[in-house]
């Protein structure tokens, strides 16, 4: 059974470049419908912008669109930037241990052996880009992202 479950965000177009399109989203915390939301902060609210790789449809500076990610790749890229390596860290540790190494020894190498990861990964960084893209369609949404017509 496939799983076609999406991360939706409604933003604007920023730039438009032969091979990407900037969208430009507003993000803010949770907390901010809740009933106290005057007590919070306004730093909770950051403006974002994300990269589209692969369109098919022209778009425009200023127009109002979606983007969005399938949420079994946000799963793929939280195992391989946490997960992964944390199995990494600690498999290298109890090694160290079962070694009989010093417990400083095998705190450095298991921390030194996320040298050649994060090497690995800065190598096939492209790769990575094309699989973890977001993708766009056009909305005809009253989204506005002018921070002086923004209202809290």
């Amino acid at each position: 059974m496939s799983n076609n479950k999406t991360i939706e965000h409604k933003g604007i177009v920023k730039k438009i470049n032969d091979k990407s399109i900037i969208v430009s989203i507003i993000t803010n915390s949770a907390c901010l419908s809740c009933q106290v939301k005057g007590s919070c902060n306004l730093s909770e609210i950051e403006e974002k912008e994300i990269e589209v790789l692969n369109f098919n449809n022209s778009y425009k500076i200023g127009e109002n669109v979606e983007v969005f990610f399938k949420e079994s790749l946000g799963f793929r890229a939280l195992f391989l930037a946490y997960i992964l390596p944390f199995l990494i860290v600690l498999s290298v540790l109890i090694i160290g241990k079962i070694s009989n190494l010093s417990e400083g020894l095998s705190g450095l190498l298991s921390l030194a052996s996320l040298i050649p990861y994060f090497t690995i990964i800065y190598f096939i960084k492209n790769k990575l880009k094309e699989t973890f893209s977001f993708s766009i369609k056009k909305t005809e949404s009253d989204f506005v992202l002018n921070n002086a017509e923004l209202k809290f």
